[in-house]
C-alpha cells in the first residue's frame, strides 16, 4: 500500500497555493492523500477582496470520526491555521496517531510582519505545534516570530544563523528548514538535520518576483522526498531547485495572483 499523508492546510477556490498546490504534487508522487480543509478561500488574498469560511467545527467533527474509524497516516503535513482552536484540533489529530512524520509550516507571516488577520495568540499556539513537528518549515520571518528573535537586520552572520536554528529547536521540533534567510548577504536556505546532527546553509537564486503558494511547493517536495529516505539537506536542495524552476517558467504570467502552473509541469515530467 502507498505511503498515506494527511494535509491540513486551508483550499482556495482559485488559485495554485495550499492544498490547491500540495494535492497534486503528493498524487502524482505517488502517494495516498487525504485532506483536513482549515478553511475554505474563494481566492488567494492578493487580489485584495476574498471571502473565508472557518472550518474549525467541521475539523473538530472530523478528526472524531477518523479517530472511531481508525484512519491512520503515515505523514501529516500542516498549514494555514484560522485560529487557536485549530492548533488544538490538529494537535489531537497528531496524537491520536501512531508515530507520524509531522511537517509544520507555520503560515503566519512573511516580509517582517504577520499576515492579514494572524492574531499574536495564533503565534503562541504554532509555538506549542512546533514542538510536535519532525521538520518545522517556516521562513524567515515565521521564525523570528515563533522564537522573538530580531529580524530587523537585512541579513545575519552565520553565528546568528545558527543562533536561529537552535531556537527553533528549543520549541521542541526534531528537525528544522527555514526558507528565505540571508546569511552574509546571500539568500539562503538554512537548516538542521537531527539525524545527521549537521546543521547546513544552502544557497539559491533570488528571483525579483512574488508568486503565492510557493512555500506549500516546497513542503510537498520536501516531505515527498523524506518520505522516501532522502537526507534533509538533499531533500531541501531539490525543493529550492523544483520552485526555483517553476518561478522562472511562469516568471512572464500575467496574473502571478493564482500561482504557478503545476499542472502543466506535472505533465511534462518535471517533478
Amino acid at each position: 500500500m502507498n505511503k498515506s499523508i494527511c494535509c491540513v492546510n486551508d483550499l482556495a477556490g482559485v488559485g495554485k497555493i495550499a492544498l490547491s498546490a500540495m494535492i497534486p504534487i503528493l498524487s502524482k508522487k505517488g502517494y495516498s492523500v487525504s485532506t483536513l480543509p482549515t478553511a475554505l478561500v474563494s481566492n488567494t488574498l492578493d487580489y485584495g477582496k476574498f471571502e473565508i469560511l472557518d472550518t474549525s467545527d467541521y475539523m473538530k467533527k472530523t478528526i472524531g470520526i477518523w479517530h472511531d474509524l481508525d484512519f491512520r497516516f503515515d505523514c501529516i503535513t500542516t498549514g494555514f491555521m484560522a485560529n487557536p482552536k485549530q492548533v488544538e484540533t490538529v494537535k489531537e489529530l497528531i496524537m491520536n496517531q501512531n508515530d507520524p512524520l509531522v511537517l509544520v509550516d507555520p503560515i503566519m507571516g512573511d516580509e517582517g510582519k504577520l499576515y492579514p488577520g494572524v492574531e499574536e495568540s495564533i503565534v503562541q499556539m504554532m509555538r506549542q505545534l512546533a514542538g510536535l513537528a519532525d521538520i518545522l518549515v517556516p521562513n524567515f520571518t515565521e521564525a523570528c516570530f515563533l522564537c522573538e528573535f530580531s529580524f530587523e537586520k537585512n541579513t545575519l552572520t552565520l553565528k546568528e544563523a545558527e543562533e536561529l536554528v537552535r531556537k527553533c529547536r528549543e520549541l521542541g521540533c526534531k528537525s528544522v528548514v527555514i526558507t528565505s534567510a540571508n546569511v552574509q548577504n546571500h539568500p539562503c536556505v538554512i537548516g538542521y538535520d537531527h539525524k545527521k546532527d549537521d546543521f547546513f546553509m544552502i544557497n539559491f537564486e533570488w528571483i525579483d518576483v512574488r508568486f503565492p503558494g510557493t512555500g506549500d511547493i516546497f513542503s510537498a517536495i520536501l516531505v515527498s522526498d523524506v518520505l522516501n529516505d532522502k537526507n534533509l539537506h538533499d531533500a531541501t536542495l531539490h525543493a529550492m531547485n523544483v520552485v526555483t524552476a517553476l518561478i522562472k517558467e511562469n516568471f512572464e504570467n500575467l496574473d502571478k495572483y493564482r500561482g504557478v502552473e503545476i499542472e502543466r509541469f506535472i505533465s511534462e515530467g518535471k517533478l
